[in-house]
């Protein structure tokens, strides 16, 4: 029982983590119709300048408390400045293009910012820094570490913040209204292309966000960290409704669980022979079910609750 609680947990930090990279897949879609395979890679250029940052930091003898919380900054300045660079010049000029143009240009874009990581922070993996989060507690055999505890708490956090900025902010409702008719919006005097990049703006800070934790989590950082992520992150919008952001978390939360879960007991299942090592087999398996039997998601993709 202490087995299953234990992988429970740790399923729903996977689950968590996948959430909020899901988010930002989910608010360029609610607006768009547009899947942004770029965002993966936004997630491990908020990881990769984290890191970078927070080092710099504490060589100049900033504490840690600030030198995390000011590399955050910059590394979310950074990723939304990346992620409304990508907006304004390749898919803007698109919006009016078939569909199959932007996913072509969105894959490119994944590509030319894995390239460009490389080039600046090498091929090799980078251990990233302590955050002092090590620190864990037991609860019957279970052991939840500091680090889990913030990943839980600060997806709930920004999902709450998220919801209320969407539904109960001018932003918020412009957003919405782009989303339900960008034309009827202009008419009434809603700054569509505002609307646009603020879902761009919002996209990349939660990914710089969820960049850092990966990193905390892992103690890793590497140039192709957000390919697998970003398209297991893919599966659970997909999973939840993609377009609808409590869908997302939902989605997130099952994959997480699911991976976490299945890979364990089939390993013992299997003698170890399947497992960890097989975990992604169950994220893309259950894509194809989803698209296969439910394609609308566990939440659906309902015009209201689009972003």
């Amino acid at each position: 029982m202490a087995t299953f609680l234990q992988q429970l947990v740790n399923g729903l930090t996977l689950g968590c983590i996948y959430a909020l990279v899901a988010l930002g897949y989910t608010l360029v879609y609610g607006i768009l119709e547009l899947i942004n395979f770029a965002h993966g890679d936004l997630v491990m250029l908020g990881a990769l300048l984290s890191l970078s940052l927070m080092r710099l930091f504490l060589d100049w003898g900033i504490p840690l408390p600030g030198a995390v919380a000011l590399a955050l900054a910059g590394a979310m300045a950074g990723c939304v400045g990346v992620g409304l660079l990508l907006e304004r010049l390749a898919y803007r000029p698109l919006r009016q293009a078939p569909k199959l143009a932007p996913l072509i240009t969105a894959i490119g874009l994944s590509m030319t910012l894995e390239q460009g990581a490389a080039l600046i922070w090498g091929r090799d993996y980078l251990a990233f820094p302590d955050l002092g989060l090590s620190h864990s507690w037991v609860f019957g055999g279970i052991v939840v570490t500091a680090i889990q505890g913030v990943i839980g708490g600060g997806t709930l956090l920004l999902l709450t913040v998220l919801l209320w900025i969407i539904h109960r902010s001018s932003l918020g409702r412009a957003m919405r209204a782009t989303a339900q008719n960008p034309v009827a919006a202009q008419l009434l005097g809603v700054d569509t292309d505002r609307s646009i990049a603020l879902a761009f703006v919002i996209g990349a800070a939660l990914a710089a966000v969820a960049g850092l934790m990966v990193g905390a989590y892992y103690q890793v950082g590497h140039y192709t960290m957000g390919f697998m992520l970003g398209l297991k992150a893919f599966t659970a919008a997909v999973l939840g409704g993609i377009g609808n952001l409590q869908g997302a978390v939902l989605g997130g939360l099952v994959l997480g669980l699911l991976e976490a879960l299945g890979a364990g007991y089939l390993g013992d299942w299997t003698h170890n022979v399947f497992g960890s090592n097989y975990k992604d087999v169950f994220a893309f398996a259950l894509l194809i079910a989803v698209l296969i039997f439910h394609p609308s998601g566990l939440l659906g993709r309902h015009a209201p609750e689009k972003v």
